[in-house]
């Protein structure tokens, strides 16, 4: 990320070198530092917890299980410190309400990926391994290797968080929590409702899903803000951008906190509200954001006649409602995404064209 483009204190980068901060190489060696550690505790802590035996790849009492709460725990932590190494050390304002909320948010998300990122590569191999079993010292090994791999990733996310980054964490966020409430729905003909049928239950499955959808709307409220905090263009149109997304990200948050089996107005009004705040974003995108290429616009104008059309073929009975929102889901999210990118970029030239 340039050093010449001001940004919220979420998005700092790593502190320069003129400013006494953490060189790169420097800061790389406390990631290995880190991984290490990681690798080492989670292999001793799960000697106890297996006694030294063998152990299933999946399922309850498993090393699949173990090694997901394991890297999710190693994320929330690891997320979280690598945030304090790039703070600002000459900072003096305290972090406000809405910083913290955001790095709980992203610490959050990224355990969650790792929880469920894990959960489903060993369910995989389960799948692939029929009977097999992982013997003790692997049981050990793989532990440790999950945690380390974990942990090294986790603070290079931390400690180089950008606009571009946090897009990509919203992106695999969704996907991971989604899939992997699909695959361990309790009723396998889910589908045959609505999408929002996996958060009906109260098994795990209903709670990852619903889990997903809550810190997937704080994420959107939080790439709101900063995507939106330098764009060149009328304050006017600015804050009713961010105001649109933050909309979305709100709504889309509630539509976790309301599941639609116990709450089907309020479930229904506010998923309702998420598209129509989408809707008018992108039809008004041209007034408010005149600096954005005619290209992106036009894949908003798409995006939007293909949701609408889809809803038409579901009113005429042709489209499942499943359908119709797996991929008017799709479309929204990477609309979203693409903003974020655009935004970015937008903002970088504007830059870059004021220091020329």
């Amino acid at each position: 990320m340039s050093s010449s483009v001001a940004r919220p204190d979420l998005l700092s980068a790593a502190r320069s070198i003129e400013n006494g901060g953490t060189r790169e190489r420097a800061r790389e060696a406390i990631g290995l530092q880190i991984s290490i550690f990681a690798f080492v505790l989670a292999a001793l802590v799960a000697l106890p917890v297996f006694g030294f035996r063998s152990a299933p790849i999946s399922g309850a009492g498993s090393i699949g299980q173990y090694a997901a709460i394991a890297a999710a725990v190693t994320a929330l932590v690891v997320f979280i410190l690598g945030r304090i190494v790039v703070a600002d050390p000459t900072r003096s304002k305290p972090l406000g309400l809405l910083d913290v909320i955001d790095v709980v948010a992203l610490a959050v998300a990224h355990a969650v990926i790792a929880l469920l990122g894990w959960t489903l590569t060993a369910v995989i191999l389960e799948a692939g391994l029929i009977g097999a079993v992982v013997f003790p010292f692997p049981v050990l090994v793989l532990s440790g290797a999950a945690a380390g791999l974990t942990a090294y990733v986790v603070y290079a996310s931390a400690t180089r968080l950008d606009l571009q980054l946090l897009a990509v964490v919203l992106a695999t966020f969704l996907v991971v929590g989604i899939l992997a409430s699909m695959l361990t729905a309790s009723d396998p003909s889910w589908w045959k409702d609505n999408l929002s049928a996996l958060g009906m239950t109260n098994d795990l499955s209903a709670r990852a899903f619903n889990l997903t959808l809550i810190v997937a709307g704080v994420l959107v409220t939080t790439l709101a803000r900063y995507a939106t905090a330098k764009i060149p263009a009328r304050r006017q149109g600015v804050t009713a951008v961010r105001a649109c997304l933050v909309i979305v990200g709100i709504f889309l948050g509630l539509v976790g906190v309301f599941p639609v089996d116990r709450f089907f107005l309020l479930h229904t009004g506010v998923a309702s509200g998420m598209a129509v705040a989408f809707g008018v974003l992108v039809i008004a995108l041209r007034w408010w954001l005149p600096g954005l290429s005619r290209t992106f616009l036009l894949l908003g104008y798409l995006f939007v006649a293909v949701i609408v059309l889809l809803a038409v073929l579901f009113a005429v009975g042709y489209y499942s409602l499943t359908a119709v929102e797996l991929i008017a889901g799709v479309l929204v999210f990477t609309w979203i995404i693409l903003f974020i990118r655009t935004a970015d970029a937008l903002t970088l030239d504007a830059a870059a064209a004021d220091d020329s």
